[in-house]
């Protein structure tokens, strides 16, 4: 009995390891049917209930829906994310092809953000994947030793996280926000969008140990290519 019960989960495991592998890949795209319960079932040698928990499972990490009498579709959009690591490192470590576009650094930025933390420095950066651009970002450094000078000598390797490191600046916490607002006419003609489409807007705001800024980044996110997912721990 034990033995049987453990190959049955393995041939589970196997089944969402495959399906979630080609959902990844692309070969299962947004909005694609799965094969039929009968086809996975005789495909891998496992019984109708073994298929229904494993696409159970598949829903439960967001990469499909189940319709009764209809069938699965694929719902990821092929980007997830990790933003801890940034955009361009998260968006890379998916497989997509995305492009950056530096749109100028400059000194100076917004009055509310340097009233806050002092005099900064500006870059803008607009991100494309498949050619269509799918965010922009702004982000404020502390215009400080080296970091005053970026618009003369540029962004170390193009990389704000190799700059602020070179700068001796490092995060040690911080926070963010996430709303979702219409893009104003300027925003929307970078974006390739119309005025007024609905866009996430996420402000992060990381500091030092000592409870300086070390990097304040509003992103305007496609909502069709980004979301936010939050796991908190059960109480019993």
């Amino acid at each position: 009995m034990y033995m049987s019960e453990q190959a049955g989960f393995s041939k589970r495991s196997r089944l969402v390891a495959d399906l979630t592998a080609d959902i990844h890949a692309g070969r299962l795209g947004r909005g694609d049917r799965l094969p039929g319960e009968h086809q996975l079932a005789a495909r891998y040698a496992v019984s109708r209930g073994t298929v229904r928990s494993a696409l159970a499972e598949l829903q439960r990490l967001e990469l499909i829906t189940t319709q009764t009498g209809v069938g699965s579709f694929v719902t990821f959009d092929g980007l997830r994310l990790d933003q801890r690591v940034g955009w361009a490192r998260a968006l890379a470590d998916t497989g997509a092809v995305v492009g950056t576009e530096l749109l100028g650094i400059t000194r100076g930025g917004d009055p509310d953000v340097e009233q806050r933390y002092g005099p900064v420095v500006t870059i803008r950066r607009l991100r494309r994947a498949a050619g269509r651009p799918i965010s922009l970002e702004v982000a404020a450094l502390p215009a400080v030793g080296t970091l005053a000078e970026l618009p003369t000598t540029g962004l170390v390797d193009d990389s704000i996280t190799a700059t602020l490191r070179a700068a001796g600046l490092r995060g040690a916490g911080g926070e963010q926000w996430i709303s979702v607002e219409p893009l104003d006419a300027a925003d929307a003609a970078l974006l390739d969008r119309a005025p007024g489409e609905l866009f996430l807007r996420a402000v992060r705001v990381t500091r030092s140990r000592e409870g300086g800024l070390v990097e304040h980044v509003v992103s305007l996110l496609d909502p069709q290519r980004f979301r936010f997912h939050l796991t908190f721990p059960e109480h019993g």
